[in-house]
């Protein structure tokens, strides 16, 4: 289970092409055990990722160039019939089915069968146990060739084997604006008529060839043995390596699979702009700038669509530096539909997360290299106690294949023994160079002098059987006493294989495998110190504290990743990003996290309060919240001020879109909103303000948007670089820049306050404290109303009848800040003024003289409001009209009094199970300033001393933990 989880963090995309993976819940160990062994499978013969191992079979196969039998196993999978023999031959064997013709009738006395192929070649596998079974399958197979996925690629191969010397599979269905030949054929044709001792030896090296293609086969059904290994280590001739380089890393099958793919990529990414198009576009000068191929347009425009097509068909890796290295290499030798495919063939199967932002194939190769260093390069280990330094400085050495280090035409040759043994070859070459320098380096003092040492041996490295012209070759010429000195490729490449080449692949797989957990951990713990470092400047957490808060957020975005179907937080992972943005949270996951750790008594106000603040802290309404915007609410909540923590739960009960609209120009407002209207904060706000704010100068807001060519995972570096300005520039917000909080969200602010009390000791002391305040603030409210309605009728008389019903104006003495705006909401929620006329509306209207808090307490025996129903900018009247009243079942209530005051603390101190909403008099409508709350609720100490109580940050943390540790042994149930 733990590949599962280390691939889910490293390659999600990979999990969704796996229906074994793609369902965590489902996970079985038969599904992890198939899912490794098709892995394997696939990686062992180099076949296209949509491959799976079906059936196995135990056999012995007909080797007609050595005249026996060899024991081994066939593997059969979708398209495939491969063989590898088992008796230490060294012998594999790939047969695509669309080559298979026919199977003869089945020998039942040596339980044989022969396989009749294009090319007039025939394979007999005798001793099969199963041999009718398998006779019956390849029929089955042969039968279903003609699938849309391969008739095209049928179609292109010929008959004969000796007539597809030259031809790769699916290169006729190529765009006209695709180069069909290797730029080497193109700038660097080789003369026919050369006798030079160089071209010589290249026409020898290709006669071998020509044998070997006679007694072994040609093409992908070619017979793979340790000759093969021999010739590859003695050099490949130039006008056979792009086929050899496409038949050994098994991009043939590649191409065959998906006939015309390159050319539908290159036609959809013509023009496009993106991030990674850009990145290519600054690099395409880099690469091999020394080449005629690569100083002209036809190299560059080769270079550009190859790189471009790959980011398109890719995006998860896109663009990454060192792949413009690579596939410079590779144009020079293979056609340019084939080096796309070669390119596809090293990034995604046989270097496997090397090219991404954290490069975690290339450090776990960094790992098994220093495991074989201490292996076979002992006394090297006991003079260097720390091998980080070699690490650092072969990273190169595994990025770009020796590419960026050795001169173009010795590195060609360590291409070639890469594209047959894989990463085994970079492994052996690095040994056997440390080995040949171990003298030089056991003499350094410091990591320089060494450096300076491999630098110059490198330098040295040439191939003395290169036929290319002068003007090609990068290493120097000349016959000094250096030149002497110097190392020859082929020379550098037999030693390698014969002092390591008993390096098993199986052996660097496990070593793989070992390391990844290693490499992954350490990445981990980085990303954990960054970002603890950062967020730690911001909140008043100590630093073990902040760890332990870091390992709480992480792991419950894990239980959305691995055990939830689906998830946000899966779905937006991605390793590529800031590691402030990697580990995310939605919704759901946040509300949970939030319970845990929430300073307060849980009840029944906590889930609604918990959506109210993830939508608070969500700064940039992408649905999903960072470490830092978890960290900066957690601080408030516990070791902020009475202050703060009053101004975020004032914050917390206005509406979402407020806040939004404030950025919003005059008139922009007026027609954006209709007035008397309001969003409910329960309620999802219009999708322009989730996105972006609204201004003038258009959507130029700072806010971290999608990378259209990603998807997801890439960042607008503009914006982010813009959001990360704002905030460094951005002053504290002052309570004044606070709006006024109206009638509806004053009440829940109230009710909310009460549930925070639920359980303490002083709960009643604190529930007649908040009592006190509001009916304080009403009356405070009243009396500003009253001044301002004999102000009018002094200015301008009018009648009663059309005095009492309309809307006051809340021009408080005590108001310091504007009213804030209006907000859109699809249906109007605010309650609409009676007229005078209506006798219903007036008999329930208060009489004038009426006190508004004693109204108020009236109301609330008649009215009852589910609390989660009803959000902070929704009317308490309209949901109460919509809800039936339902019996009010108050739990120990304070003790009535006589006194308005007390009737009206009475009636609002209900237990937080209730959370009624008082519906407003109708003809009244009152808000108030941050101000006025703040300084009322000041002059109640037992409210001071309730907030200012100082949290046990460890004892809550240590209960989260347990907490959480339960809820996930739930979830795995």
């Amino acid at each position: 289970m733990v590949c599962i989880y280390v691939q889910r963090l490293v390659d999600k995309e990979m999990l969704r092409s796996d229906d074994i993976l793609t369902d965590p819940l489902q996970i079985t160990k038969r599904g992890l055990e198939t899912h490794a062994r098709n892995e394997a499978f696939r990686a062992f013969f180099r076949l296209p990722r949509e491959e799976n191992l079906l059936e196995v079979y135990e056999s012995f196969l007909w080797l007609p160039f050595s005249y026996f039998n060899t024991l081994g196993k066939i593997c059969v999978s979708e398209n495939y019939l491969c063989f590898a023999s088992q008796d230490g031959s060294q012998c594999h064997l790939i047969i695509p089915v669309r080559e298979i013709l026919s199977v003869e009738k089945p020998d039942r006395l040596s339980r044989a069968l022969t396989v009749c192929m294009r090319g007039k070649r025939a394979l007999r596998f005798s001793e099969v146990r199963d041999f009718e079974r398998l006779a019956a399958t390849i029929r089955k197979k042969c039968g279903n060739t003609a699938s849309p996925q391969h008739s095209a690629s049928c179609q292109a191969l010929l008959e004969c084997g000796e007539d597809e010397e030259g031809l790769m599979v699916g290169q006729r269905s190529s765009s006209k604006t695709v180069s069909t030949e290797a730029l080497m054929n193109v700038f660097h044709p080789q003369d026919a008529e050369n006798l030079d001792p160089k071209m010589l030896k290249e026409k020898m090296k290709e006669q071998s060839w020509q044998i070997h293609f006679a007694e072994y086969g040609r093409g992908t059904s070619m017979f793979c043995t340790r000759r093969t290994r021999d010739l590859i280590v003695r050099g490949v001739p130039e006008s056979l390596r792009g086929e050899l380089w496409m038949l050994f890393s098994g991009a043939v099958n590649d191409m065959a699979t998906h006939p015309a793919h390159y050319s539908e990529l290159v036609e959809a990414s013509l023009g496009a702009s993106s991030l990674a198009t850009d990145e290519i576009e600054r690099d395409l000068h880099r690469s091999l700038p020394d080449h005629p191929a690569f100083q002209s347009d036809t190299g560059i425009s080769a270079l550009r669509r190859v790189l471009t097509a790959y980011a398109y068909r890719n995006p998860k890796i896109g663009y990454c530096q060192a792949m413009n290295i690579l596939a410079s290499v590779l144009l020079l030798y293979a056609k340019e539909e084939e080096a796309f495919w070669l390119l596809v063939a090293v990034c995604e199967r046989m270097l496997p997360d090397y090219f991404n932002r954290r490069i975690i194939g290339a450090l776990v190769d960094q790992a098994v290299f220093e495991d074989l260093i201490r292996e076979h390069l002992t006394q090297l280990t006991e003079h260097m106690t720390d091998l980080t330094f070699l690490s650092s400085v072969s990273l190169s050495w595994f990025l770009t294949l020796f590419i960026s280090v050795l001169p173009i035409e010795s590195a060609v040759n360590v291409v070639d023994c890469f594209f047959f043994d894989g990463i085994k070859a970079i492994l052996q070459l690095g040994l056997a160079t440390l080995d040949y320098n171990m003298d030089a380096l056991l003499c350094c003092s410091d990591d320089t002098e060494a450096v300076t040492i491999l630098n110059r041996f490198f330098d040295s490295v040439t191939n003395k059987d290169s036929p290319l012209p002068a003007t090609v070759q990068q290493a120097p010429v000349g016959t000094n006493d250096r030149a002497a000195q110097r190392v020859d490729i082929s020379d550098l490449i037999k030693e390698a294989y014969e002092k390591y080449g008993d390096i098993k692949s199986e052996e660097v797989e496990s070593m793989r495998r070992r390391n990844k957990l290693y490499v992954i951990q350490t990445l981990e713990d980085t990303t954990r110190q960054n970002v603890v470092r950062v967020v730690a400047q911001e909140v008043r957490f100590s630093g073990p504290h902040m760890d332990e808060l870091y390992v709480l957020f992480k792991r419950q975005h894990f239980l959305s990743c691995y055990w939830t179907a689906g998830s946000a937080a899966l779905q937006h992972h991605d390793p590529s990003l800031p590691y402030l943005e990697q580990y995310q949270l939605g919704l759901a996951q946040f509300s949970s996290l939030l319970l845990l750790l929430q300073p307060w008594s849980p009840g029944a106000y906590t889930h609604t309060l918990a959506r109210w603040t993830f939508r608070l802290i969500d700064d940039n309404h992408d649905g999903l919240v960072n470490f830092r915007e978890f960290c900066r609410a957690l601080d408030i909540l516990y070791s902020g001020s009475f202050t703060e923590k009053l101004k975020f739960l004032f914050k917390l009960h206005l509406p979402p879109v407020a806040p939004v609209l404030l950025a919003l120009t005059d008139s922009a407002v007026s027609k954006a909103c209709q007035p008397s209207q309001s969003l409910p904060l329960g309620e999802e706000p219009p999708a322009f303000t989730r996105l972006t704010v609204c201004s003038p100068d258009g959507p130029d807001d700072g806010v971290i948007r999608r990378s259209p060519e990603k998807g997801r995972g890439k960042v607008d570096l503009q914006a982010y670089l813009k959001q990360w300005q704002d905030e460094i520039q951005k002053k504290e917000e002052s309570i004044k820049d606070l709006p006024r909080i109206e009638q509806a969200q004053f009440i829940l602010l109230s009710k909310t306050l009460y549930g925070l009390f639920h359980g303490d000791p002083e709960e009643e002391a604190l529930f007649r404290a908040v009592a006190r305040v509001t009916s304080l603030l009403l009356r405070m409210e009243e009396v500003g109303r009253r001044l301002q309605e004999d102000s009018q009728a002094s200015t301008s008389p009018q009648s009663p009848s059309k005095t009492s019903p309309s809307l006051p104006q809340t021009s408080s003495p005590t108001k310091t800040s504007p009213s804030p705006p209006q907000t859109c909401s699809p249906s109007k929620t605010s309650v609409s003024p009676p007229k005078a006329s209506s006798p219903t509306k007036t008999s329930a209207s208060p009489p004038p003289t009426s006190n508004p808090a004693e109204a108020i307490a009236e109301q609330l025996e008649a009215v009852s409001v589910d609390p989660e129903a009803l959000s902070p900018g929704q009317d308490p009247v309209s949901a109460s009209e919509e809800a039936p009243s339902s019996p009010k079942a108050s739990s120990d209530p304070p003790s009535p009094s006589s006194s308005g005051t007390l009737e009206t603390e009475t009636e609002l101190a209900n237990t937080p199970s209730e959370h009624t909403a008082p519906p407003s008099p109708q003809g009244m409508e009152w808000s108030f300033s941050f101000e006025q709350i703040l300084a009322s609720l000041l002059n109640e100490p037992v409210l001071v001393k309730f907030f200012e109580k100082p949290v046990d940050i460890q004892k809550q943390l240590d209960r989260a933990k347990r907490d959480q540790l339960k809820l996930k042994a739930q979830i795995t149930k």
